[in-house]
């Protein structure tokens, strides 16, 4: 399945839709981030104050990220509302438009785990399958897009400045 998804011209063409779809779904929740304002600071108090749980014990099933909320997030919302907002956006602009797909898809699988470990489900299982999808096709979810002139650019370029195929010597101190 994934050799279908990372080589078929005909995965190649539902991959574009599923991308677009993916980052018009980022694109709009970003863009109202960004235009309207943005802040994550009522979100990530009751993130804190109300962690996800297990109903058996009681006790938080992500007491990591909580911390993490608590001690790193809280303290730089500022930065966190930027983040959240602006990578959004972008993620929504790589998706549809082709271009680094697979580092749009990661970054925006990392985004809805962490709305999800916060305990908001909402479209994010839904967007975390898709985004999976993508990422898992690799270079072909960008085929029909700005990866197919971007990404044979780069390999030229690192290829260039990394000295394609050039054997690495070992010198021996003697």
């Amino acid at each position: 399945m994934v050799q279908w998804l990372r080589e078929s011209r005909i995965a190649s063409v539902i991959l574009a839709v599923l991308r677009i779809y993916l980052g018009w779904l980022w694109l709009e929740a970003g863009w109202h981030k960004v235009a309207d304002g943005f802040d994550a600071t009522k979100f990530l108090q009751n993130a804190v104050a109300n962690p996800v749980v297990d109903k058996a014990t009681g006790e938080a099933i992500y007491p990591n990220f909580v911390a993490f909320l608590e001690h790193v997030a809280l303290p730089n919302v500022g930065l966190i509302n930027f983040l959240v907002a602006w990578g959004e956006l972008l993620i929504g602009l790589g998706l549809i438009l082709g271009v680094l797909t697979s580092a749009a898809a990661f970054f925006g699988l990392m985004l809805n785990f962490m709305f999800m470990f916060a305990g908001t489900v909402s479209s994010n299982p839904w967007m975390t399958l898709i985004g999976v999808i993508v990422l898992a096709a690799g270079a072909n979810a960008g085929k029909w897009g700005g990866d197919s002139f971007l990404l044979p650019w780069l390999r030229n370029l690192f290829g260039r400045l990394f000295g394609k195929g050039t054997p690495v010597r070992v010198v021996k101190a003697e």
